[in-house]
């Protein structure tokens, strides 16, 4: 996957014209010849965010702070708000996301949503702390027990 968008902004920008003239998903959908699905979540970013977040889809990636995917997953979770309301309380671009917090939140409950740390856990390739001489002779007994023949 590239991130890039499948449907270019022009598409996009025509969507939400028709929407304002007062078409309806389905018909924009058979007018544009793009899966009802596309039409419905370009509708929901237009409806939360407007039109920039709308024609900025696929160009950057949005990162979210733990208290906003908190607050949304919760609002949708335990409030009884709607994921487009949420999307438009939250500033959240795309239904995407904002179902996995959801996901996670219900799972494994409000820390899953906290921000996981990048890169190579250490330890793995850490060099070996210095022994003391106790630890140093004791693996020398080991050592040696394990070569002599019982």
């Amino acid at each position: 996957m590239s991130g890039r968008p499948l449907y270019d902004v022009g598409l996009r920008r025509r969507a939400v014209g028709l929407y304002e003239e007062g078409h309806g998903r389905d018909a924009i959908s058979c007018l544009l010849g793009v899966p009802e699905g596309t039409v419905r979540k370009w509708l929901d970013t237009y409806r939360s965010v407007g039109m920039g977040a709308l024609t900025a889809m696929g160009t950057k990636k949005t990162v979210y702070s733990f208290e906003t995917k908190m607050a949304a997953a919760k609002a949708v979770a335990d409030e009884g708000m709607t994921v487009p309301e949420a999307m438009a309380r939250f500033g959240i671009a795309s239904t995407s996301p904002l179902r996995k917090w959801l996901r996670a939140y219900r799972e494994e409950g409000p820390e899953a949503l906290r921000p996981k740390p990048k890169g190579r856990p250490k330890g793995a390739g850490a060099a070996p702390k210095e022994m003391t001489r106790e630890q140093e002779f004791e693996r020398r007994v080991q050592k040696l027990e394990a070569e002599t023949p019982t």
